[in-house]
């Protein structure tokens, strides 16, 4: 009986049914556990998706390879999640256009921020060039940031850490840091969060207010453009 138990586990680990099935469920747990402890921003449903799915792969020997075999379906719906988020987006466009001076202002210094806290963060530690190079796209959504990384000479890989850590703490935490600075503007909250925080922190912005969901995904895209438009170029400056 044992060894048939065996054998049906062996299959449907190897499955892509079951790389699927770990990731919806994962998030159902954190989305459950977050509404349940009364939406807390630190009990963010990724984080406790990525902690469980993590255990449940190292626990059970599953490799990565295999599991993303099923988990690439839920990768394939970001590009349609993207693009949907023109609707609100469309929703909100004449208190876009009333914004335009502040929003450019604040992509410019929120982008340039980001890159610079980071290197400077990893100079500090002393990590090596590939490392610095790595983190500077940290907080532009995974494809660009791990384009941009290869392009520059850092490791795109690892630049997917950094962009998930970074997603994950920034949408955890921004919330209080916004609350501790006094911004009330949901459309400054959301626009910070978008360009802090990519993805993760859109979604988070949509949960909160639909203003601030919206201008969190015009921040989140024009984020990338400036910062795959102007690091290869800050680079070449720099060490080319």
């Amino acid at each position: 009986m044992s060894a048939d138990l065996h054998q049906i586990w062996v299959y449907l680990s190897a499955s892509p049914l079951a790389g699927l099935t770990l990731t919806l469920v994962a998030y159902q747990i954190g989305l459950w556990v977050f509404e349940k402890l009364g939406r807390r921003p630190v009990l963010n449903p990724v984080l406790i998706a990525v902690v469980l799915i993590a255990g449940t792969l190292s626990l059970s020997g599953i490799d990565y390879r295999t599991y993303f075999d099923g988990a690439q379906f839920v990768h394939f719906l970001l590009g349609p999640a993207t693009v949907a988020l023109a609707i609100p987006l469309y929703n909100q466009f004449q208190e876009v256009r009333r914004s335009a001076v502040a929003l450019v202002v604040a992509l410019l210094v929120g982008s340039a921020a980001s890159a610079l806290s980071a290197v400077a963060l990893v100079w500090a530690f002393g990590g090596s060039k590939a490392t610095i190079l790595s983190m500077a796209p940290k907080s532009v959504t995974s494809p660009i940031a791990m384009g941009v990384s290869e392009q520059i000479g850092g490791l795109p890989s690892l630049t997917a850490v950094f962009v998930i850590i970074t997603g994950i703490v920034a949408a955890s935490l921004g919330t209080w840091v916004l609350n501790l600075v006094r911004v009330k503007d949901w459309r400054a909250r959301g626009f910070g969060m978008g360009v802090a925080a990519h993805g993760i922190g859109t979604a988070r912005a949509l949960q909160v207010n639909e203003v601030a969901g919206a201008f969190a995904g015009l921040g989140m895209g024009l984020n990338g453009l400036a910062t795959a438009l102007l690091l290869p170029t800050l680079y070449h400056l720099i060490w080319g």
